[in-house]
């Protein structure tokens, strides 16, 4: 079959033929419509992901749309290695695949779910997010803080603050409030603080969360308590570390939590995926990406980080 295929950690994928899967008990055929390229797939295929083993010689790609052999339209997650979803044909266990509704696209489903689902169970199963609070997200201006912000709205919120690098980036973005850490970063920041921000999505970590982390914890210690406030650690595109001052934690209501395979089951990944499929067509999600044929997978690897590919190896 026609694939996208990872050769050694490190490489670009590069259009080739690859044995076909064969389902085992227990997993179901899927023949791909629509592929997200997203930073995990990258950060795979580079050998850099937490949950990184394996060899080379492997197809890239978590999750996807396509049908089963049944006729089944579905989202699936997790394929079984070496069958990622940038091929003509992958294979995962039925526990890992839920139903699109029939009035999403392909393309837009696998970018809804690539995009969004990481702040769906962020939201709903980590950080417990109520109605009326306020949500701030950091790398507002990347496909999944963008979702980030349209379903902490969804879910509820009554104020969503986006917060990016610079002004440029934050162009367009729908959100209460804007933060360009370029500019007054830092006292932005504390006065949005101050006002109230009940959780933090965190999709950047490295220099720019330690400045958040400041301006939210630091110099707090009210004699009443201080409000409480989640902070979930999800990407980590700005660096892998940070220093963290023990009295941040003392003297404030933060929280640090992590949203991921490990803090949570794929159960719950998978399910999450479902809610939200499910919520988008009432919700009207508005994901950034690009479609573009398999065979233009070099053109989708080198391009904008900001957007999401969807690879359709049906358009091939």
């Amino acid at each position: 079959m026609k694939a996208a295929i990872i050769q050694a950690f490190g490489q670009a994928p590069a259009l080739g033929r690859f044995r076909e899967p064969e389902a085992a008990e227990g997993e179901t055929l899927v023949t791909v419509t629509a592929a997200p390229l997203s930073p995990i797939v990258r950060m795979l295929a580079a050998g850099r992901h937490y949950t990184s083993g394996g060899t080379a010689g492997f197809v890239p790609g978590v999750d996807g749309v396509g049908r089963t052999a049944d006729g089944r339209r579905v989202y699936f997650l997790f394929p079984r290695a070496p069958f990622g979803s940038m091929a003509q044909q992958s294979v995962a266990a039925h526990g890992s695949t839920v139903p699109v509704p029939e009035a999403i696209p392909d393309d837009l489903a696998a970018a809804i779910a690539t995009a969004g689902l990481a702040a769906w169970v962020a939201l709903t199963r980590r950080a417990r997010l109520r109605a009326g609070e306020t949500v701030l997200v950091t790398g507002a201006n990347g496909a999944a803080g963008r979702m980030a912000l349209q379903v902490a709205r969804h879910l509820g919120a009554a104020r969503t603050i986006a917060v990016a690098r610079s002004r440029a980036k934050l162009e367009g973005i729908a959100a209460d409030a804007r933060i360009a850490l370029d500019e007054d970063g830092d006292t932005d920041l504390r006065a949005a603080f101050d006002r109230g921000v009940d959780i933090v999505l965190d999709f950047v970590w490295g220099p720019p969360a330690g400045r958040i982390l400041r301006a939210a914890a630091a110099n707090r210690g009210a004699r009443t308590g201080e409000p409480r406030l989640r902070y979930v650690q999800i990407g980590t595109v700005a660096g892998e570390e940070i220093p963290l001052r023990g009295d941040l934690l003392r003297g404030s209501g933060l929280e640090l939590m992590g949203s991921g395979l490990g803090s949570l089951a794929l159960a719950a990944l998978v399910a999450g995926a479902g809610e939200l499929l499910a919520a988008a067509p009432e919700a009207g999600f508005t994901p950034a990406f690009i479609s573009l044929p398999l065979d233009r997978i070099a053109e989708a690897w080198n391009g904008n980080p900001a957007v999401r590919y969807i690879l359709q190896p049906d358009q091939s």
